[in-house]
């Protein structure tokens, strides 16, 4: 038997992650930008932020027409770090759970690249025979873009595991 206690943690974790509106998501992606504004003054780093709401999700670029000037934080690893620290400070603004993408110097569309040539490598494993090919462990986000890339290219897959092991698995449909 539930009792109130248990029901309230569960309404509150479900509302931590219910739909946001468009207007919580443009709220969502003007504290990110005060708060990567802030970090940028730091590190004395010059760069334009751009604001979107695609997909239910904020989005909040970084650009700066020197890339040079951007190369340091547009390492993928480093982009996933800001972002999380980012999602972090807008949840703290907000008091809800932000699923916030953060591109820095068009480090997505790198990392979408990157995707495509992992996906390709799987695929010519299964072209040799093999009867399903694995991929690394990666973010929800970049295992969205796996499943899209797939599908695209007309096989099937399906992630497995639990956390940070939380992987994609390819087969042919």
């Amino acid at each position: 038997m539930s009792t109130n206690a248990d029901q309230t943690s569960t309404d509150v974790a479900t509302d931590a992650r219910a739909v946001a509106t468009v207007e919580q998501l443009e709220q969502e992606g003007d504290v990110a930008a005060d708060y990567l504004e802030g970090l940028l003054d730091i590190a004395a780093i010059d760069g334009d932020l751009t604001l979107d709401v695609r997909a239910g999700r904020a989005y909040v670029s970084v650009e700066n027409d020197d890339q040079d000037a951007l190369r340091l934080l547009s390492d993928p690893d480093t982009v996933q770090a800001l972002q999380e620290l980012t999602r972090i400070a807008v949840q703290t603004q907000t008091g809800r759970f932000s699923r916030l993408i953060l591109d820095v110097g068009g480090s997505r569309d790198a990392r979408q690249r990157q995707l495509e040539k992992l996906v390709d490598r799987a695929i010519a494993r299964l072209d040799e025979g093999a009867s399903q090919a694995s991929l690394p462990a990666m973010s929800s986000y970049e295992r969205k873009l796996i499943h899209d890339i797939v599908a695209d290219r007309g096989l099937v897959s399906e992630s497995y595991g639990e956390g940070s092991d939380r992987h994609t698995v390819i087969r042919r449909a």
